[in-house]
């Protein structure tokens, strides 16, 4: 059974990606050994996807080519 990581108490981070504006940011939870917790910074109290490491891992190699 998977379970979802307790996110209450995370930082969150902003991606470096964003262009500074209030409309395109993606805000991605430290310190979450395993899993990339991510988030639309618009919708703070909206759903977080929560991906394993190695398929974020694959998904940041692929877009930032």
């Amino acid at each position: 059974m998977k379970r979802t990581p307790d996110l209450s108490t995370v930082v969150w981070r902003k991606s470096s990606y964003s262009d500074g504006g209030d409309n395109n940011c993606l805000e991605i939870a430290a310190d979450c050994p395993g899993t990339a917790p991510v988030r639309d910074s618009k919708h703070l109290d909206g759903p977080t996807l929560v991906f394993g490491a190695s398929p974020w891992a694959s998904f940041l190699t692929y877009v930032t080519k």
